[in-house]
């Protein structure tokens, strides 16, 4: 019983000898295995190269080009409140709303019976005045006659006296002198009788044509072409003279020029720099899905103090009479615009103060950082002055923690291009 114990005691000290040893093979053997596994990997990273990617374009060459977008109403070019010049009753209106005129045409036609006598009564103190001038031309000849007559009697007595003396007395040669003086001075007087009588023709003239153009504003006319937007008078209404203060003179119809419209738009002062007289401008006018070309006509030529913005009118024809007072309407500036000029994504500048610089992918791979120059810009391009060439790649994907010097694997990327504008 003894004995048998002891065996199975052997026994078992054996298996568990046999199981250390075999437990400790396999731990060796793991260990080498991750050893090898660790030593092979290694080995494909050095052989298998870099493993930052980063994504890059070309610089090429495109067009570049910045305009600012600026919305505003159209007014007409010009537009007024028609008077009358002088006052009377409104006989026939010729015009409504809507009603297209053209310049000089006639509106509106005002009775005024004060002015209509005026006018008679001038035109017969000019037929007196014109009477009293044939009076006092037929006076003039008629006082010249007799002085002809009396200066050759006088001359012819003169001349004998003078001649052959004692045939003619002394008193009959002092005697036609003094009637040849006389005759001389009624032909001064007829003279000046005459001029007298034509001024007061020409006066009774003057006062006519004045009167009769103070009549002919009974006829309102037109100033300008254009059509008629407001009607305030009607058949019978007595209008007030425009020009005097002291009423409360209402107009009769409301003119606007529809032929041509503004678009005072407001230029921010970071642009104003860019805009000149004439340039052209696209305004798009939603309300009628059209866009009509226009062009810079006038601005202020100083900034507001308190919008820092500039007056700028924008001339819009209307040949076609599409476009109404009152649409709003966007206007695209172009501020400046260059051809086929060497560009890049503005994702590719990094701004360090007023250093701007690039990463470039080299032939080999490898990154340099390069300092450039910018010239025009817009939301998604900008003009390479100096710096890189036209052909090379720049980085555009994530450049934060990039150095030059870093060998990469370059992935050409698509950059989505954006539409400059600024929209007020």
């Amino acid at each position: 019983m003894t004995q048998d114990r002891i065996s199975s005691i052997t026994r078992t000290q054996s298996l568990t000898a046999t199981n250390s040893l075999a437990f400790a093979a396999l731990i060796i053997a793991l260990a080498f295995s991750l050893s090898s596994c660790s030593g092979d990997r290694s080995g494909q990273v050095q052989a298998g190269g870099p493993t930052i990617s980063v994504g890059v374009t070309k610089v090429v060459k495109k067009s570049l080009g910045r305009h600012i977008t600026l919305s505003s109403e159209l007014v007409p070019f010009q537009e007024i409140d028609v008077y009358a010049k002088e006052s009377g009753y409104v006989k026939k209106l010729l015009v409504d709303y809507g009603t297209h005129v053209k310049a000089g045409q006639v509106m509106a036609i005002l009775e005024i019976p004060e002015l209509e006598a005026q006018l008679q009564e001038d035109q017969a103190e000019i037929k007196n005045a014109a009477n009293q001038v044939t009076r006092a031309h037929h006076e003039l000849e008629r006082y010249e006659a007799q002085y002809t007559a009396l200066h050759l009697q006088y001359t012819r007595l003169n001349s004998v006296f003078q001649s052959q003396p004692g045939i003619v007395a002394q008193q009959e040669v002092d005697d036609a002198q003094g009637k040849d003086l006389a005759a001389s001075s009624q032909v001064d007087a007829g003279q000046a009788a005459l001029e007298a009588a034509q001024s007061q023709l020409s006066v009774a003239k003057a006062k006519l044509a004045h009167d009769q153009s103070l009549f002919d504003y009974s006829r309102i006319t037109a100033p300008f072409t254009g059509v008629v937007t407001q009607r305030y008078a009607n058949l019978g209404t007595l209008v007030q003279a425009g020009t005097n203060s002291s009423t409360q003179a209402i107009p009769i119809v409301k003119l606007s020029q529809d032929d041509l419209f503004r678009l005072v738009i407001p230029v921010p002062e970071a642009y104003v720099r860019d805009i000149r007289v004439g340039d052209p401008v696209d305004v798009q006018v939603p309300s009628l899905n059209r866009t009509f070309p226009g062009k810079v006509a006038r601005f202020s030529v100083d900034v507001q103090s308190d919008t820092r913005t500039m007056h700028t009118e924008v001339d819009v024809p209307n040949p076609h009479d599409l476009l109404l007072p009152g649409l709003y309407a966007d206007a695209n500036l172009q501020l400046d615009e260059k051809q086929n000029i060497p560009s890049l994504p503005v994702q590719a500048l990094i701004h360090e103060g007023e250093k701007i610089t690039v990463f470039v992918v080299n032939s080999d791979g490898v990154l340099e950082e390069r300092t450039v120059q910018v010239g025009i810009q817009t939301s998604s391009d900008a003009e390479i002055v100096s710096g890189i060439n036209e052909g090379e790649e720049v980085v555009v994907s994530d450049l934060s923690g990039l150095k030059s010097g870093e060998k990469v694997r370059a992935q050409t990327v698509a950059v989505p291009e954006y539409h400059e504008g600024n929209s007020q």
